[in-house]
Parts: structure tokens; C-alpha cells; sequence
């Protein structure tokens, strides 16, 4: 046995003091789509509904174990704020969680709720760096403890719990293991417990398209920072890798990331909370929304790490409306409307039985033949809105399809 693989037993006897190993449940629903054997290591059923308590209580216990009065920080606007906030509770030791100004009340009230009178919450910055920077700078100016949520030596010990979890219930290796990549902590753990537990076992990871900071690492053989990205998927937005968890990764191939379409993510997490009545948040759909780019899994026995469920129901009507963008079942366009009594009943009588109008805006210039209309049309079967748009352009109407144009959703939509 590796020192680190009896870190990660001692470490995992430790949290058994704050919950029970996660489910890891044998899904019938996905088995039988992808004809293999499909489990779901249930992460998003901690008592903080994410793995990252596992590290943030990991690194938090060791310094506890010196005697220390240390108090506790770090900077999160999601999962690690609660776990950090629920590990001082439960040692009784005092944090600060720094969280920007644009943080949702729902994650701030959530953070306050698992940390009670141990925490107190800093609101400050309008991005992350300015509260990661305010963070780093009280730490230094308090001799604070800051607990980082990937790049932590300790921190990665601790989520590597989730793979003893793994090989203890299954009692044997699995064929396949998808991890959602973020930071690169889970991953880093994970796949460093594996390589001396079951060396057999295959590795893929997932990140969002948005956001592929461990695929453009790899391909570079060396840290990127991506220029731009999106926020979209939370739980894994992160433009940079962790040095330590690259460390442990750039072993890896490009070609073993999968960098996950956001829109198709929203019809997964959809699927899982519609058909398996399991909440996720985007990061915690990404291994599952994986399998559909992986060709040969018949017959295999695949675990994917459900990394979270701290899901906004707020956000339910944007997941929606980007599933069925993906889908083909919805589109948004920009008509070119003559300026004459009945034209509106014109196009209207163009509509097929299946099409109904989700938006409508028309703007009237009397000094113009045409005004323009966004419109937007939801169907039951993408082909419905290829034959529309060919009884649109038979009819004369100009008009252009914005749904895929990034400036004029971001202004219209």
C-alpha cells in the first residue's frame, strides 16, 4: 500500500464522523441506452449535496489535529463555501468564506445555514479574482488559514476518498471511470488512488466547452489560461487548472477530455430530473452528458461521479430553454415584416399545427416598408421548424435565424 492510498483510508475513516459513503447506484435508465453496465457515484447526496466537503474537512482536521485555534477562509460562491462552512461547525472552529457581490442569495444563505454562528460571510468583488485577492489578503494581514478548493495537497487527499468509496462498493474495478474536471482536485485525487488500487481501470474526463482549461493544458504540455470563458456550468468555470492537480493529470491525453456542449448539458440534467427524478447542477451532469461522446461502451461497467446537486430552481426556465435549443425545438429569428394592413396574418397563416410563438416583439417605423420582429417559435420536432422556414422564404418574408448568434442573443434573447 502507497503512503497516499493509506492517507486516503485514514482520511476517509476520518470523515465517517460527518457522513456515510456517498450511494454509488446502478442505473437501469442509462444501462440500457448506452447497453452497459452504467453506475452513478451519488456526490450530490452529501450533506453538503457536493463532494467538496471532503477536502475542504480534510485539510481543515490536520490542522486541527495540531492544537490549532486557527480560524478558517476561503473564497467560493458555491460548494466549497459549504463545505468549509460546514467543516468549522463541526469542529467548532471560526471562518470567514469571502463570496462576491453577485454571489445568489440562495448560495449565501445556504453557506450561513451549514456554518451558523461558527462563519461569518464577506461580500466583496464583482469577480472572483477580486475575492480570491481579498481573501489571500486577509489571511496574510490575520494569519488566517486559507483552504483552497483544488490546488491543496490535503484537499486532493481528501476527494480522493470518493475513489476507496468507489472500489470498496463495487468490489472490483471498474472498466471506465468519467470525472468532472474544475479545478482538477477531484480528478487528481481520484485518478491517483486508482493508479495504485486498480491500475486497470480507463479514465475520461469532462468539462465544459466553455471552460476546457485540463484539454487545452494537455495539448499544450504545459498551464493555460483561458482568455475567455463561460460561467454557465459553476461548479467547473475555472480558466485556469490547479498546479497540483496538472501535476497529477498531464500524464493524461487531450484526447482523454471531453469538453461537453453546454446545451446538451441542460437536456441531461433535464433527462435526469424528469425520467430519474435526480437533481443536478450543470458540473454535476457533465460525466453522465459524457457518455453520449463515448463509442465503445457496450458491455463495460462505467462509473460517473455525480460531483453536485446544489441546483437553483430559478435557473429551471434557462436550462429548459437551452435544451430545447439544442434539440432543434426551438429557434429565435429576426423577421422582415412589410408595412401593409395583414401582413402579421399572412405570416401567421404560414405557422404549422405543432409551432407556437414563445416571443414576439415588433417594431413599427413609419418611416420604413418593413419593420423588424424578433420572434420566437417552439415546436414537438425540429424538422417542423426546417419545413417553416422553407414556407417563410416561399412566402417572401426576409428573415434570419439568431439562435446560434452569440451578440444578438446575448442583446435580444
Amino acid at each position: 500500500m502507497s503512503d497516499f492510498t493509506a492517507a486516503v483510508r485514514s482520511a476517509e475513516a476520518e470523515i465517517r464522523a460527518l457522513f456515510d459513503p456517498t450511494a454509488l447506484q446502478h442505473n437501469i435508465y442509462l444501462s440500457n441506452r448506452y447497453g452497459a453496465n452504467i453506475w452513478l457515484k451519488r456526490e450530490d447526496l452529501s450533506p453538503v449535496r457536493s463532494y467538496k466537503l471532503r477536502g475542504a474537512f480534510n485539510a481543515m482536521r490536520k490542522v486541527m489535529a495540531q492544537g490549532s485555534d486557527a480560524h478558517f477562509v476561503c473564497a467560493s460562491a458555491g460548494n466549497h463555501a459549504q463545505g468549509v462552512a460546514y467543516a468549522c461547525r463541526h469542529f467548532g472552529a471560526s471562518g470567514t468564506i469571502f463570496m462576491p457581490v453577485t454571489t445568489p442569495q440562495q448560495k449565501i444563505d445556504k453557506t450561513r445555514a451549514f456554518g451558523g454562528d461558527s462563519v461569518k460571510i464577506e461580500l466583496t468583488g464583482d469577480y472572483f479574482d477580486q475575492t480570491l485577492a481579498a481573501a489571500q489578503a486577509f489571511c496574510r494581514s490575520e494569519g488566517a488559514i486559507f483552504i483552497s478548493p483544488f490546488d491543496s495537497a490535503d484537499v486532493i487527499e481528501g476527494q480522493a476518498t470518493v475513489a476507496s468509496e468507489i472500489l470498496a462498493q463495487m468490489g472490483s474495478a471498474p472498466d471506465l471511470v468519467i470525472l468532472p474536471v474544475g479545478g482538477g482536485g477531484l480528478a487528481a485525487g481520484v485518478t491517483r488512488y486508482f493508479a495504485k488500487a486498480a491500475p486497470e481501470t480507463r479514465f475520461l474526463f469532462a468539462e465544459p466547452a466553455g471552460g476546457a482549461s485540463l484539454q487545452a493544458a494537455l495539448a499544450a504540455g504545459a498551464q493555460v489560461t483561458l482568455p475567455r470563458m463561460s460561467s454557465f456550468v459553476d461548479g467547473a468555470a475555472v480558466a485556469r487548472i490547479g498546479d497540483l492537480p496538472f501535476a497529477a493529470l498531464r500524464q493524461f491525453s487531450a484526447d482523454q477530455v471531453l469538453a461537453i456542449s453546454e446545451d446538451r448539458l441542460c437536456v441531461t440534467m433535464l433527462e435526469m430530473l424528469n425520467t430519474e427524478g435526480v437533481v443536478l447542477e450543470p458540473a454535476g451532469a457533465l460525466a453522465i452528458d459524457a457518455l453520449r461522446d463515448v463509442p465503445d461502451l457496450a458491455g463495460k461497467t462505467v462509473v460517473c461521479v455525480c460531483s453536485g446537486g446544489n441546483f437553483d430552481f430559478q435557473r429551471l426556465p434557462e436550462v429548459r430553454e437551452r435544451a430545447q435549443r439544442h434539440a432543434g425545438k426551438k429557434k429565435y429569428y429576426i423577421l422582415q415584416m412589410p408595412q401593409r394592413p395583414g401582413a402579421l396574418r399572412d405570416f401567421l397563416d404560414i405557422l404549422g399545427p405543432e409551432d407556437d410563438i414563445a416571443r414576439f416583439e415588433y417594431l413599427k417605423k413609419s418611416a420604413r416598408n418593413f419593420g423588424s420582429v424578433l420572434i420566437g417559435i417552439e415546436t414537438s420536432r425540429p424538422e417542423n421548424l426546417a419545413a417553416l422556414e422553407a414556407r417563410i422564404e416561399a412566402a417572401g418574408f426576409g428573415w434570419r435565424d439568431i439562435t446560434r448568434d452569440e451578440v444578438l442573443s446575448a442583446f435580444l434573447i
